[in-house]
């Protein structure tokens, strides 16, 4: 089964003396997820400044800047995995470490039977 991990976090959530090792331990971590087969794929983003949102109302393109979630923690990566079950989601999703100051959200990936005809 696969299960995107979407990594929520408030900007600056790392203080900068903190932030090498954040990196060290993400190296460490994708590399484990790598080692044990259950990588499939994933990426960090560029921050919310660069981000456009596309509506289309009345076959009106519409293209705005940024995300307007009322939140303060925003989407920042994600990691996509192929696991038995969604404990072991879970598992790799508590190892992530952003973890330990923002949100992680566990979603499991939808697999359509087969393509339209």
């Amino acid at each position: 089964m696969q299960y995107m991990l979407l990594i929520y976090e408030a900007p600056g959530q790392w203080p900068e003396d903190e932030q090498d090792q954040m990196m060290r331990d993400y190296f460490a971590y994708t590399e484990e997820l790598r080692e044990s087969g259950a990588y499939v794929a994933g990426d960090a983003l560029h921050g919310t400044e660069t981000a456009k949102s596309v509506q289309v109302r009345d076959g009106e393109t519409i293209v705005t800047d940024g995300p307007f979630a009322e939140t303060r923690e925003q989407l920042g990566g994600y990691y996509l995995i192929d696991v038995d079950s969604e404990d072991d989601a879970r598992e790799w999703a508590a190892k992530i470490p952003s973890a330990r100051v923002g949100t992680i959200e566990i979603r499991k990936i939808v697999v359509f039977d087969q393509a339209p005809a």
